[in-house]
Formats: structure tokens, sequence, C-alpha cells
């Protein structure tokens, strides 16, 4: 078994993502599908875990399934 230091990101609405700042996640705030999937590409190697907003997670859903994409979690609504 293998561990992974790295970091947590928070990415989507930028409304929603602002808390989780205090948390310590780099924050990567974008709206609609083309600016999701720009921050999703630009997310920083060292980010192992991204936490979601609701509407980025549903612009995401072929990237969200590849393997060497870190781990993920959606927001809840």
């Amino acid at each position: 078994m293998s561990s992974r230091e790295g970091t947590v990101a928070a990415l989507g609405n930028p409304a929603l993502l602002e808390g989780y700042r205090l948390a310590g996640a780099e924050l990567h705030p974008a709206a609609g599908a083309a600016d999701v999937r720009a921050a999703w590409a630009g997310l920083p190697d060292s980010v192992c875990v991204v936490l979601l907003t609701p509407d980025a997670a549903a612009h995401l859903s072929d990237e969200l399934v590849h393997p060497a994409s870190p781990l993920t979690a959606v927001l809840p609504s």
C-alpha cells in the first residue's frame, strides 16, 4: 500500500466554495462547463482530493472516471 501526500482543492460555484478555504482547501472557482473543465485541467499535480460543487461534478462526468484522476467528493447542494 502506498501513501500519497498532497493538497485538497475545491472546484465549482464560487458562492459555495468560500468556507472551504478556512479548512485549507485551494479554491478553484468556475461557473459553466468550459470554465469547470479548464479549472479541472489546470489543477496542480499536488492535488490528491477535489471537492466539487454539484454543478461542477455534472460537467466533469467523463473526467471523474479516469483512473489517474484525483479522489473526488461532491458537496451537498
